[in-house]
């Protein structure tokens, strides 16, 4: 319609000069045409007017088409289109528009939105809707004004998650509280539809407490906070733990606004630990310290009060800015150094637990709330030193007598020993000196072993007071700790509370009868049974011990006389004052061979005393020498000097 041919004698019509330009330069037939071509050649020559010459049809409208219609003309056209464009909404890709249904089909719904064509949706974009019908009104937003089929293509779900989108943006910047749907469980917590656009609720939002149930939740209609958006891909995180911690604080500072100090409130127990129990009063959090819960000592907050039980605590004290509030509960009851009872005075027999054990003593729990300390001097009436830690157990219980009572300083001391009357006034009685007993082995120190005969009776036994045998370097290689041992009192010393006992008194002295047997210059058999660089420990018969040197070690081949080997051994020195007793191998084999050469020593001087004898008489006998005189002489010279030589080297 728009475009059109124009012929050839439709445009001479409308420019006539122009044809007759065309007709003009036309060539003319004549009889002389090359002669006039030449002219022509030769100098240009103005064509002369030529009328034009009419046809048939020449008077036809080319603007009418076919039909009989007119053609509008360019400037007409352009006018109308615009009028014809306006007539048309102006949409944009991604623009949301209202439309209305015009159609229904069994798959889609068709759409005007007063564009020059209509555009289909989905009915499955319509399943939240009831119903729908023709004239209804939806919002649709412009997928694409023309895809590649040339239709309009428009989606109802986008909008709905545009709007949606848009909104959620809107109450994240005004904080307003939204209603959602929760429609299922995924990783980590719930999908909540909100505005018809699928959020997350983590499960660490669902509540102030703990959730490990999430499925207790889905299906259900719940508020919530938009909390955090992701503008990028259009995610959107909300709490309904925000809105619950909200009207806490808002109940909490209402709380807080009305507390004082001796307040008493009614709150139940939410969490129990090592140092307190945590109480809900009603959207606001107090502590119950442990040593607040009861008067008596407690070792454990549980053993008092109990998960979700209800009890009535007094306000301690509260700290606006940090939110805190220190609870009691003992102080609702008297403090029990201001009710004791008439029968706890000073010299009273009483009955407590072991609550604290500490180095100077022990605190016993008389009632809760009331101790009173036994100090380590007033455990037994024994001079030797006694360790509170080994005597006193955690709870046990034991009977003590009041010493001192100060209930304004609210303070008891208590004594175990003077439950029983003091031995000590009649120790002659019972322990005189030279009486023999059998004590336990109660410590031991590297002087001596402390002794106890019986409850609060004691001595020590110092280390030189042993064994009359061995030399000890510490009294732990004779005896040790728990051990049963005989004992004589040697003796008494009443004002300083001291026995001085003895063990290796209960027998006579060996060492008086032991000097002629192990005299210097005795060989005995022994064993060594320790050695070190300095010398070996001989182990001796009568369960003597000896000492012998390194130097004094030596076998005959230059080797050392080794641990717990057995050999012979000389007595080199005997000392009866100091118990010592030194000894000797490498004599043994020395001596052999001293007395090996004095023998032979004394068998030269022997021979050399004999031929002597001979010499002279034959002296006597022979008063003039002959010739073979001479040479027997001559022999026994020979003879002599041989032995008198021999003796030399002897020496």
């Amino acid at each position: 319609m728009n475009n059109f041919i124009k012929q050839l004698n439709a445009d001479a019509q409308e420019n006539p000069a122009a044809n007759e330009e065309v007709v003009a330069s036309e060539p003319t037939a004549t009889t002389n045409a090359p002669e006039v071509v030449a002219e022509v050649a030769a100098a240009p020559v103005k064509p002369a007017y030529v009328e034009p010459v009419s046809t048939p049809h020449d008077d036809f409208d080319w603007s009418v088409d076919k039909r009989n219609v007119s053609v509008y003309k360019n400037d007409e056209k352009a006018k109308y289109d615009k009028v014809y464009e306006a007539t048309f909404v102006n949409i944009a890709d991604g623009e949301i528009l209202k439309g209305d249904v015009v159609g229904l089909t069994k798959t889609d719904a068709v759409i005007n939105i007063g564009f020059k064509s209509d555009g289909l949706v989905s009915l499955n974009e319509f399943r939240d809707l009831q119903s729908l019908s023709i004239g209804d009104v939806v919002e649709v937003l412009v997928v694409e004004k023309e895809d590649r089929q040339g239709n309009l293509h428009l989606s109802r779900r986008q909008a709905r998650l545009q709007r949606a989108w848009e909104r959620i943006l809107e109450v994240n910047k005004t904080g307003e509280v939204v209603t959602g749907y929760v429609t299922s469980k995924t990783k980590g917590g719930l999908i909540v539809d909100v505005f018809g656009m699928e959020t997350f609720l983590p499960g660490s939002q669902i509540d102030v407490k703990p959730v490990t149930d999430y499925d207790q939740f889905v299906g259900k209609t719940m508020e919530f906070k938009v909390v955090k958006i992701n503008e990028q891909i259009k995610n959107a995180v909300v709490s309904h733990k925000a809105l619950i911690e909200s009207d806490i604080e808002a109940q909490r500072a209402e709380i807080m606004g009305k507390l004082e100090k001796g307040q008493v409130l009614e709150g139940v127990v939410k969490n129990i630990t090592d140092f307190g129990a945590f109480m809900d009063l009603g959207g606001l959090d107090g502590l119950l310290y442990i040593t607040d819960i009861s008067w008596g000592r407690i070792s454990h907050p549980s053993e008092v009060v109990k998960l979700d039980q209800k009890i009535q605590v007094v306000v301690l004290d509260f700290d606006d800015d940090k939110k805190r509030i220190s609870l009691g509960l003992k102080q609702l009851t008297p403090h029990p150094w201001d009710v004791l009872p008439e029968t706890l005075v000073e010299g009273a027999i009483v009955k407590g637990k072991v609550v604290n054990i500490e180095d100077y003593g022990s605190f016993l729990e008389i009632q809760p709330g009331v101790e009173g300390l036994v100090h380590v001097s007033e455990i037994t009436w024994a001079n030797t030193p006694i360790n509170a830690k080994e005597f006193f157990k955690m709870g046990a219980e034991h009977e003590a007598k009041i010493v001192t009572l100060d209930k304004d300083a609210r303070k008891m001391s208590l004594s175990i020993k003077q439950m029983i009357e003091d031995p000590w006034t009649t120790i002659e009685n019972k322990f005189p000196e030279g009486s023999k007993h059998v004590g336990t082995v109660k410590n031991i120190t590297p002087y001596g072993v402390f002794v106890e005969l019986e409850s609060g009776i004691g001595g020590m036994i110092h280390i030189s007071d042993l064994s009359w045998m061995k030399r000890l370097n510490h009294p732990g290689e004779f005896t040790k700790v728990g051990e049963t041992i005989d004992t004589i009192i040697m003796s008494i010393d009443k004002d300083n509370r001291k026995l001085q006992l003895g063990h290796k008194q209960l027998e006579e002295d060996p060492w008086n009868s032991l000097e002629d047997t192990f005299g210097i210059g005795s060989t005995h058999e022994g064993t060594v049974v320790r050695k070190d660089d300095r010398g070996a420990l001989v182990q001796l018969a009568y369960g003597l011990e000896g000492y012998a040197p390194a130097r004094h070690l030596f076998k005959e081949d230059g080797k050392q006389v080794s641990a717990e080997e057995h050999a012979q051994f000389v007595v080199i020195e005997f000392d009866r004052n100091e118990k010592r007793i030194l000894l000797s191998h490498t004599r043994i084999w020395e001596q052999v061979i001293a007395e090996e050469k004095e023998s032979a020593k004394k068998e030269a001087i022997a021979e050399n005393e004999v031929t002597k004898k001979a010499v002279k008489n034959i002296q006597a006998k022979v008063e003039k020498a002959t010739l073979g005189d001479l040479g027997s002489l001559a022999g026994i010279r020979a003879k002599l000097e041989g032995g008198e030589a021999a003796t030399e080297e002897t020496k």
